[in-house]
């Protein structure tokens, strides 16, 4: 996991550099030699006051004024050169100079606290998510599985992306989804919804039984909530029984796990008759199923919510999942697809960020006893 955590650090990296730093500095000793060196009746002296308003836009307020002091010396300099200090027309200049350079520094100071509210806001999104999302062992049962999520790239966008596993005793049962919404009421919507799984899997025989027991706990939720009622969560609720070579899948409006055979071709476990999403079922008449599907040795089963399908490269292309699930070498364990995935993902994204919250489990059947 730990190149997945740097590739997302370097996707995200925001800070200062110092060529940065070297623009308006630079700016400063341009206009001033070229003021220096003009014709009287020529004065470039205004053009200073571009140095600290470009500081503004990436350096803090620190930064931002002392790039202002020294753009004002500049002018300074420039005055003593050309004329003397009490020239109306320079001293006119420098006091102008100095009021842009208090006001953008002030707004440097804005921008900063906001960005500092925005990384509070989010260090506790995350903080939420990651007690709700408890992290996945590495086998369940005889599968093996790995997991992994990835958040938006913009501070104020947390996602209420879910997955848990829980072993019966007869088998493994899985859920995956994606909560309508976003920030701290979307990771509260998918702490119930994770609670509800993980109280009932255990205790309902049939696969049906459980997802009616998550749509009746989202929709009294959603019932309770007052103005919520356009809320509702995608899932896929899977099933994989140790004694066979199956998976049997309910899917709420979720998109359809894929499956990567030995031979590297790519399935889609589509469903005949999906359930409605988690919380509006009472508005459609549909009667929950589940399908059944071939889950053999050797075969990796990737569960993904849709933030990586929509996942978009300069050009607006959608990422190709299933197409890049097969290009891999076929047969890797779960955590080597998850890695060789999520770098590819990101470097799709590339200059674009990712546009939602995307959580991705793999599993594997492994071959042999």
């Amino acid at each position: 996991m730990e190149l997945l955590a740097s590739l997302t650090r370097r996707h995200r990296s925001r800070r200062v550099s110092r060529w940065q730093l070297l623009v308006p500095f630079a700016l400063i000793a341009l206009v001033t030699v070229a003021d220096v060196l003009s014709p009287p009746e020529v004065h470039l002296g205004p053009f200073l006051a571009a140095a600290p308003a470009v500081t503004a836009s990436f350096a803090g307020p620190r930064m931002t004024g002392f790039v202002g002091l020294v753009a004002v010396l500049a002018q300074v300099v420039v005055a003593g050169a050309r004329t003397d200090m009490a020239d109306l027309n320079h001293t006119v200049q420098i006091i102008a100079l100095v009021m842009i350079s208090v006001f953008v520094t002030f707004f440097a100071h804005l921008r900063e606290v906001h960005e500092r509210e925005l990384v509070q806001l989010r260090t506790v999104a995350e903080t939420a998510q990651q007690v709700v999302l408890r992290p996945l062992p590495d086998r369940l049962g005889r599968l093996e599985v790995a997991s992994v999520y990835l958040a938006a790239a913009a501070e104020a966008r947390i996602g209420g992306d879910l997955y848990a596993a829980a072993r019966t005793t007869t088998g493994t049962r899985l859920i995956i989804g994606d909560v309508r919404g976003k920030g701290l009421e979307a990771v509260g919507d998918a702490a119930l919804v994770l609670g509800a799984f993980r109280a009932s899997a255990h205790q309902e025989p049939a696969l049906t039984g459980l997802v009616d027991y998550l749509e009746a706990a989202v929709r009294a939720d959603l019932d309770g909530g007052g103005d919520r009622g356009e809320g509702f969560v995608t899932a896929a609720v899977l099933e994989i029984p140790d004694d066979e070579q199956v998976v049997r899948l309910v899917s709420c409006g979720h998109p359809p796990p894929l499956r990567l055979r030995p031979d590297g071709t790519v399935l889609g476990l589509d469903v005949a008759r999906p359930a409605p999403p988690l919380g509006l079922a009472g508005l459609v008449a549909a009667q929950v199923t589940a399908q059944t599907f071939p889950f053999e040795p050797g075969d990796v089963l990737l569960l993904y919510t849709d933030g990586v399908l929509e996942a978009r490269d300069g050009a607006g292309a959608f990422y190709p999942l299933a197409e890049r699930m097969a290009a891999g070498r076929s047969g890797a364990a779960p955590q080597a697809l998850l890695d060789r995935l999520c770098a590819d993902l990101l470097a799709h994204a590339d200059g674009n960020t990712l546009g939602d919250d995307a959580a991705m489990v793999a599993l594997r059947r492994p071959a042999g006893p």
